[in-house]
């Protein structure tokens, strides 16, 4: 894979690596409450995805192509080992990667996520996709559909910043990164290689999350060799940011316990 690397971000001097992956309306912006919690102990990274905002578009966008090009950007830190956190798709590219590349995952930490986009059905993957094109294809933006689409995603009582980060960075994304994205979210299916993850993982649901219900972690964490499950209460999909002092609390336990 010779096309140019996406851009990320490092903050922290710590020995250890996080790498954290945000999800499809996303950018690197969406973990800064990660990076002021970790950066005094942990080497941060985050990318924005290949194709958003100042990223090169990949010429595929596909899983596969997605962990190689995290393998690529590891590489130009000169990281041989880190813990992936991946939220929403980035938990899908979390748990990719933790598949390709074994031999460079210490921990996983999947909020918000699953092993198979739409519960495995097709039908309900074409009516989605379906769904969220007609806009663009109509001639909405990223940036017209952003306030409503990160009002569905966070608690109504979310910190006042958490809503104009996110909106802030759906709004950073072109029609064409969005609408390939999209198309590269509902082929995902990987329930049945969940075995092929070994390493330490904590699953964390936001317990009122209907884009990625409970019920989808438990499963994901029953179907991983060394899994833990943890419910955030009174919390929407976007957890890292809609409820961050708790999705901090239990990913440095987890760490720590790890």
């Amino acid at each position: 894979m010779n096309e140019p690397l996406p851009e990320y971000m490092v903050v922290g001097e710590g020995h250890s690596t996080l790498v954290f992956l945000h999800g499809l309306g996303g950018d690197h912006t969406n973990w800064q409450p990660q990076f002021a919690e970790f950066a005094s102990d942990y080497r941060c990274v985050a990318w924005t995805l290949p194709g958003y905002g100042l990223s090169p578009p990949l010429e595929a966008l596909t899983w596969p192509n997605l962990s190689d090009m995290l393998a690529r950007v590891l590489d130009d830190i000169s990281v041989d080992r880190a813990t992936i956190v991946g939220i929403s798709m980035g938990g899908y590219i979390a748990q990719q990667f933790a598949a390709d590349y074994d031999e460079r995952v210490d921990r996983l930490v999947l909020a918000a996520t699953s092993s198979e986009f739409g519960r495995g059905s097709a039908s309900f993957s074409e009516r989605f996709l379906a769904a969220r094109l007609k806009p663009l294809d109509d001639g909405s933006t990223p940036a017209d559909l952003a306030p409503d689409v990160v009002r569905s995603l966070l608690s109504s009582d979310a910190p006042p910043d958490a809503v104009t980060n996110c909106v802030a960075s759906m709004s950073r994304i072109s029609a064409d990164a969005y609408r390939a994205a999209l198309r590269c979210l509902v082929t995902w299916d990987f329930t049945d290689h969940l075995h092929e993850i070994s390493v330490p993982t904590l699953c964390l649901a936001g317990a009122d999350d209907v884009t990625a219900p409970v019920a989808a972690l438990r499963a994901l964490a029953e179907g991983l060799p060394d899994a833990q499950f943890a419910v955030i209460d009174n919390c929407n999909h976007l957890m890292n940011l809609d409820r961050p002092v708790e999705f901090n609390r239990l990913t440095r336990q987890f760490l720590n316990a790890h």
